[in-house]
């Protein structure tokens, strides 16, 4: 039976959506497949990992026929992509094999049925739903993500932290030793509602909204939360646990602050990492009146010293961090200046940008 026939570009975005969250190493060999349904012209490929689950449709059907089946997704991607872009490529599921031919070339694939596939229950209603244009969405997701914890004990916090609160939308990440902050306003109004997101499902939805108006659709219930845009849906289980109180670990009042060029500071911070070791990515700041100098040592005995002007007439505040700490934040914001703002050297620091309350980021302290 044939299921599809269509050029190679039209099959390859599909599976390239699907494919992301497959893991080649699983418990259940099946899952290392995507699913892939026909309904006449209309075809689905399915792709889930138990905690979340990918649909995406194409009218790319071959005849009026009914089928599924699952295939290995990381060879059917490799020979895809492997094809020239010209020529139509067609998929035939005959004895259990699907087989992928263009021109003279033919791959015959083993296949698993499809009725063993374990898809993820969508849920049947849904506590709150929520539209915002994708740019919206994927700019709160990239002003916070490099916060989020990996693998850490506390597994609330390998996430990130989704608020409905009146009308904005919130996004916060911690990983326990700095904390992003990034708002957004809509038109909707929302009653308080909490919900942690999988970190896997955050590192997904980068990769998969663009840069555009168009909308999505976020519908959370109580354990998970769907997505719809454009013509893909994507299922995510929540992350249970308490989410600490980030509204206590933003600081507030501080009255040592000063504003810097973002790219001024990033470069320096850069050479000045070159000097720290892997094991330790400290750097000393000491801000006095008019100046702030950056400097790093390792092992070797090595330094470097990096002197910066800025207007400041507060304070002095010798003080030191994690230089990769900065980096992140340096690299994702894309604005040319930033507000610090310092209590002491055993306080945390707060990185904003000046008039705009949308964004923070709290960065512990450490011993240098």
């Amino acid at each position: 039976m044939q299921l599809v026939k269509t050029t190679r570009d039209t099959l390859l975005r599909p599976l390239q959506i699907v494919s992301g969250i497959v893991e080649r190493r699983h418990t259940m060999p099946i899952l290392a497949n995507i699913l892939i349904r026909k309904d006449g012209e209309n075809v689905s490929f399915l792709s889930t990992d138990t905690e979340v689950q990918i649909t995406t449709h194409a009218s790319i059907g071959s005849g009026a026929d009914v089928a599924g089946t699952t295939v290995a997704a990381r060879k059917l991607l490799d020979i895809l992509r492997a094809l020239p872009e010209s020529g139509d490529v067609t998929m035939t599921l005959v004895n259990k094999r699907l087989t992928v031919q263009t021109g003279k070339s033919r791959f015959a694939l083993q296949t698993l049925a499809a009725e063993e596939f374990p898809t993820v229950s969508v849920a049947d209603t849904y506590n709150a739903t929520v539209t915002l244009p994708q740019k919206t969405l994927k700019h709160l997701f990239n002003m916070v993500h490099f916060s989020m914890a990996q693998q850490d004990i506390r597994y609330y916090l390998n996430g990130l932290l989704l608020v409905l609160d009146g009308r904005n939308v919130i996004a916060v990440a911690t990983d326990g030793h700095r904390l992003a902050f990034c708002q957004v306003e809509t038109e909707q109004e929302f009653t308080r509602q909490e919900v942690i997101i999988p970190r896997k499902t955050i590192i997904e939805l980068q990769r998969l909204l663009e840069e555009s108006d168009e909308t999505v659709q976020l519908d959370i219930s109580t354990s998970q939360v769907k997505l719809t845009f454009a013509d893909i849906e994507l299922v995510s289980k929540l992350v249970e646990g308490k989410f600490p109180d980030y509204t206590r670990v933003i600081p507030k009042g501080y009255k040592n602050d000063f504003t810097i060029g973002r790219d001024e500071l990033l470069r320096s911070l850069q050479r000045a990492a070159i000097m720290t070791s892997d094991k330790f990515k400290g750097v000393r700041c000491i801000i006095s009146p008019g100046s702030m100098k950056i400097s790093s040592t390792n092992a070797d005995q090595e330094e470097a010293v990096e002197e910066l002007e800025i207007d400041y007439g507060g304070d002095s505040v010798d003080i030191g961090f994690n230089v990769t700490y900065l980096l992140d934040v340096l690299n994702n914001l894309k604005c040319d200046q930033i507000n610090i703002a310092l209590g002491d050297s055993n306080s945390s620091a707060l990185i904003s940008i000046p008039d705009n309350a949308d964004f923070k980021y709290v960065v512990m302290p450490m011993r240098i």
